[in-house]
């Protein structure tokens, strides 16, 4: 048993606080700490709606090292879910290993002038993590996370060598807005403007936004556009999955996503420059985030159904194989269970059953790791058990 803190109170920290407050027998005590008090409250009264669980709230600003460590050694817990924005990795990880905390996050650090995308800044961090005797978990999310697990899974059940592997975000559900994003707005815009990437023969390739597409028909949904995007599962795959040839990231979106997109792009409304308006510099990006739906408040109104998983080619014994890894999540399910839609749910259940390893020694060990560099078999059986249930489909 163990107490944990949650830093982060949108609709992944949401969704961890439900997740870890229906296993007891693990997370003994929770508390749940945001620059906002309001949403942790609101987080708080609803975990004691649904699971009769008491949880504790707090407030922190995640960007500042004194305030973190001051609030880990009042809290004094086993450890950290930095389930906020990812601008706050670095902050977050010092203060962790300050304190001698175990640190767990879902997406890797960006700046909020250079969206990188890239595990170059938190790497460095595995000799004084060894050192200090603690732990560090990146990415525990569902990609990166459970997609890195898939290939991990395949990796030792299924080839001697994996050669291929497209990885394929799918949500098939609908809001009802015109324009939206299921999670971060800032984030997610950044991550879909950036030029896409892929690794083959041992190089990275560029490509422009949206130049690549795949129309894939996904289980539970259908056919579906998937675009090539560069997402930060490929960096740490590449590295740990050997014999790897190829590796791309696909996400779908609908042509009304995209032509909002690009008229918001084409005024300005997309960039992370600095401008004047009256007397006052504002950045557009942050501006828009101001003026789009809350993803937390997309959960009562989503229907639909996200799919997620990969495609994975190779050989074993000789011979070559190719299977399809997934899982489908129901957005009103979600909604019923925990408040939220399937996009939050599926990066804080992944959330919750990393941090339920490492409390519980099955994962836990001194310094920084991928979540492919585990063993995959526990985590994936806890996704069967926790609302994540997967298909392996032979092709």
């Amino acid at each position: 048993m163990a107490k944990v803190l949650i830093i982060g109170a949108g609709g992944v920290g949401s969704v961890a606080a439900h997740k870890c407050a229906q296993v007891p027998e693990v997370f003994s005590e929770i508390v749940l700490a945001s620059r906002s008090v309001d949403k942790c409250e609101a987080i708080r009264d609803s975990v004691k709606q649904r699971t009769g669980r008491e949880i504790e709230v707090a407030q922190v600003d995640a960007g500042q090292k004194s305030e973190l460590v001051a609030l880990l050694q009042k809290v004094k817990p086993a450890m950290v879910l930095h389930l906020a924005l990812p601008y706050q990795d670095l902050t977050i990880m010092e203060a962790c290993l300050e304190c001698g905390v175990d640190y767990l996050d879902t997406a890797n650090y960006e700046s909020e002038d250079n969206p990188c995308f890239d595990y170059s800044r938190q790497w460095p961090f595995d000799e004084s993590y060894r050192n200090k005797g603690i732990m560090g978990l990146l990415g525990s999310g569902f990609d990166p996370g459970v997609t890195n697990v898939f290939c991990a899974y395949a990796a030792k059940h299924y080839f001697d060598e994996i050669h291929y592997i497209d990885i394929l975000d799918a949500n098939g559900g609908d809001h009802g807005y015109p324009f939206a994003t299921n999670f971060n707005p800032e984030i997610n815009i950044r991550e879909v403007t950036a030029r896409g990437r892929y690794w083959e023969n041992g190089q990275w390739v560029e490509t422009e936004p949206m130049e690549k597409k795949w129309v894939f028909d996904f289980p539970g949904i259908g056919p579906k556009d998937a675009y090539l995007l560069y997402h930060e599962e490929l960096e740490s795959l590449v590295k740990n999955i050997k014999g790897l040839k190829r590796i791309r990231f696909w996400m779908t979106f609908s042509e009304q996503y995209l032509k909002h997109l690009e008229v918001l792009g084409n005024v300005g409304m997309t960039s992370i420059e600095p401008v004047m308006f009256e007397g006052r510099e504002i950045v557009p990006l942050q501006f828009l985030k101001a003026l789009l739906p809350d993803p937390a408040s997309l959960g009562p109104r989503t229907k639909g159904k996200t799919c997620i998983g990969n495609i994975m080619e190779g050989v074993k014994d000789g011979k070559p194989r190719k299977i399809y890894i997934y899982n489908n999540c129901d957005h009103e399910e979600c909604y019923r269970e925990v408040g939220s839609q399937a996009v939050s749910y599926t990066t804080g259940v992944p959330a919750m059953i990393g941090a339920m390893l490492m409390v519980n020694g099955v994962w836990r060990k001194p310094g920084i790791y991928n979540m492919e560099q585990l063993d995959p078999d526990p985590f994936m059986e806890q996704l069967n058990q926790h609302g994540l249930p997967w298909q392996v489909k032979e092709l």
